[in-house]
């Protein structure tokens, strides 16, 4: 059985990840202004939102405005609530009359599948499942599934074999789409919008991945710490944002052996796990991008990343290698 990630992308605003200390980053400026604050989990994820309005009581309702419409997205995307509309999908192989957002995000996940060749893919899910069966067995073999087995989940592997339009989405037998590389990305990008047309200006949503409207309300930027893959509570840098989202995976996120060499993010080349870099982050104007890149980048050397960061709306790339280095790129 699929267990939730412990998180895929170790980047926060207020905490350095779940249940760890709080990396303290704001102002006391910016503490002065008494902002409307919520805390909680989406999409098994820690999620966070700072509205800053005059009327406490219109910040308070906007927030549960914004709640209601990522619960609602996430009954569609999640993969562990097992009445959500993903899950139908896997179970079934077919949804008809499928939910317009559910049509609207496999479609921009398979325009980013084609953007990186391959290296972004939503049906690396039986990747997911094959790995978990083996390493849930007693005196599992710590080199991994046979190759036999990759073979077979790889040839379940393959985002062209989805069939999406208005009226259906359907898939082969065998495959299964897993959202966790994008969804959390867009439903922040969702909440933003219904925010910026309540005409809020000054926000932080992070629904799995932030992102700003605007600057804080004194004019500083926001400032999102990324975690130090190696010192747990400590940020490895700290990036200031205005009107931007940002977005972290890193190898370290969920390990399914305890020598952490086979993780969470898959190869669909190879079946094999990322382990070019200790962590990927990426800056763009909106959290999708954000969020779908950084799971592809985390595959490729940093030329090939360097090519595509124009035409996939990414700002900047800052990498911390297998070694510990870190390298910025930008667009």
């Amino acid at each position: 059985m699929q267990t939730p990630l412990s998180r895929r992308r170790f980047i926060r605003i207020c905490a350095a990840a779940a249940g760890l200390p709080a990396l303290s980053l704001a102002s006391k400026s910016e503490a002065a202004t008494d902002p409307v604050t919520w805390r909680g989990t989406m999409l098994g994820a820690i999620a966070t939102m700072e509205i800053h309005h005059p009327d406490r009581s219109e910040a308070r309702r906007l927030i549960g405005a914004s709640l209601a419409e990522a619960r609602r997205l996430e009954r569609l995307f999640s993969l562990y609530l097992k009445d959500s509309v993903l899950v139908e999908l896997n179970r079934t192989g077919i949804l008809v009359d499928p939910p317009a957002e559910m049509v609207d995000l496999l479609t921009i996940s398979k325009r980013y599948a084609q953007l990186t060749g391959g290296m972004f893919d939503p049906t690396v899910q039986p990747l997911w499942s094959l790995y978990a069966a083996h390493f849930s067995k007693p005196n599992a073999d710590p080199n991994g599934p046979p190759r036999a087995e990759l073979d077979v989940a790889l040839a379940h592997v393959d985002c062209k074999n989805l069939e999406i339009s208005r009226d259906r989405i359907a898939m082969p037998r065998g495959f299964a789409v897993t959202l966790n590389g994008i969804a959390q990305g867009y439903v922040t990008d969702r909440v933003v919008d219904l925010l910026r047309a309540e005409g809020v200006a000054h926000s932080l949503v992070d629904m799995g991945e932030p992102r700003a409207i605007g600057a804080r309300a004194d004019g500083a930027p926001w400032e999102v710490g990324v975690a130090d893959p190696e010192v747990v509570g400590r940020a490895a840098a700290v990036f200031p944002i205005v009107d931007r989202a940002v977005s972290t995976s890193g190898a370290y996120g969920f390990q399914f052996d305890p020598q952490g060499r086979f993780n969470h993010l898959f190869d669909p080349a190879t079946g094999g796990c990322a382990n070019r870099y200790r962590s990927v982050t990426t800056v763009a104007f909106d959290a999708t991008a954000a969020d779908a890149m950084s799971t592809a980048f985390s595959f490729m050397p940093p030329a090939e990343i360097r090519a595509l960061m124009t035409d996939a709306s990414i700002e900047r790339v800052h990498l911390i290698d297998a070694q510990g280095a870190a390298l910025d790129l930008v667009a």
